[in-house]
């Protein structure tokens, strides 16, 4: 291995026994290999990513014995993950499917160094059937490819993004959660992985996908969480990377998100960083507003991500009859709503009980979900777990 800093995952001897569980084998061809970044090729090719790769890896009908009913939102080592490489070319290399664990990175690469780097979030769903759905792949691939521009990246293209999507969930297809109990979390990485003294982009790039069987995000389920209004912090600004993707944007909410679960809050609502009065998004979600039956949430204006879900819940919303306004949406209105609630890829729709402002609670619906939550929710995750017809033609079944 190259000199390099090991990123690892949690101690084996710290984590549970059930992750112990060894993969399915691998081929001769690529057991004993050493998953150091720099032993990958980069040799440019067609992109078949990692379509032919599945003789690669012994399938298997097992699925793993969780405790499926107490399944919360962290990382659950899995067997697989992808891995392709791009050099000065702009081409990424074909991928390769490996078994999950550290990988090696020097430390003057550019995302330990400078931060260049972006990630994504995706789920897959077991249809009673066995058959496996992933929801509007395209979109991540699509939002990857923007955030990458903005961060003076190449990224894979979206064929070979969501090919090796599909590959990875195949390849981990025994840590699908069964139906109604979970989903198949799947994080694509991009990062700056060449090593740069002096700030300027990276000569070498990363993509990674790996996968974790996840539960409810916030441990209340669908149940109301409770948010305070943070007006000191601010996660964006205009002109900033508010409405990428980019790592940098997560490591600084951390802090004020600690302080408000400290206090018994659930997360943190953000304000705009010019005017202080107008809502941005949660901490790692959007946020929707509902009044007299009209919906309302932030404009996509630089500053806030655009979520698919969020995207998702419009559409569906405006399907169902609903006025919906994406227009700046000021925190007075917030505190006169009717209901609120927040959407996300890990949240899916989380709505939202309380809101603290300036030491002023307010409350909804009696701390129970609301109609406009419950009926998007329903609709919404009937769709993304094949429940109902996909009329949007949003959803890639995989067999």
């Amino acid at each position: 291995m190259e000199y390099g800093a090991v990123l690892a995952a949690a101690p084996l001897v710290a984590r549970p026994n059930w992750l112990l569980l060894s993969p399915p084998p691998l081929a001769p061809s690529i057991q004993n290999r050493l998953y150091s970044i720099s032993s990958f090729p980069l040799k440019a090719g067609p992109v078949r990513a990692c379509r032919a790769l599945a003789s690669n890896y012994t399938q298997t009908s097992e699925t793993v014995d969780l405790d499926w009913e107490n399944l919360g939102f962290g990382i659950v080592q899995t067997d697989y993950m992808y891995i392709a490489k791009c050099g000065t070319d702009g081409n990424f290399s074909e991928g390769e499917m490996v078994p999950f664990g550290p990988i090696a990175l020097s430390p003057s690469s550019g995302v330990l160094n400078y931060g260049q780097g972006l990630f994504e979030g995706l789920k897959a769903y077991k249809k009673t059937d066995g058959s496996i759905l992933l929801f509007r792949p395209e979109e991540n691939a699509e939002r990857m490819r923007t955030g990458a521009e903005r961060m003076c990246m190449p990224a894979p293209s979206v064929e070979q993004f969501i090919d090796a999507v599909k590959q990875t969930v195949l390849a981990n297809k025994r840590w699908i959660p069964p139906t109604g109990k979970g989903s198949l979390y799947i994080r694509p990485l991009l990062m700056g992985s060449g090593a740069v003294l002096g700030l300027a982009p990276a000569p070498e790039y990363t993509f990674i996908i790996f996968v974790s069987p996840v539960g409810n995000y916030f441990k209340e389920g669908l149940a109301p969480i409770n948010l305070i209004v943070e007006d000191k912090f601010h996660r964006a600004t205009p002109g900033g990377t508010g409405g990428v993707k980019t790592i940098g944007n997560y490591a600084s909410v951390l802090m004020a998100q600690k302080i408000a679960k400290e206090k018994g809050y659930s997360d943190v609502l953000y304000l705009d960083a010019v005017h202080k009065k107008y809502l941005e998004e949660v901490s790692s979600c959007n946020v929707f507003v509902v009044k007299d039956n009209v919906i309302s949430t932030p404009a996509i204006k630089g500053t806030i991500l655009p979520g698919i879900t969020r995207k998702s819940i419009i559409d569906v919303a405006l399907s169902k009859g609903f006025q919906v306004e994406e227009r700046l949406v000021s925190v007075d209105e917030l505190l006169d709503a009717d209901e609120v609630f927040c959407t996300g890829t890990a949240v899916v729709v989380s709505p939202v009980g309380s809101i603290t402002y300036q030491g002023k609670r307010v409350e909804y619906g009696h701390q129970g979900v609301g109609v406009v939550s419950q009926q998007l929710y329903t609709s919404l995750t009937s769709l993304q777990m094949g429940q109902t017809e996909d009329w949007m033609g949003w959803t890639v079944q995989l067999n």
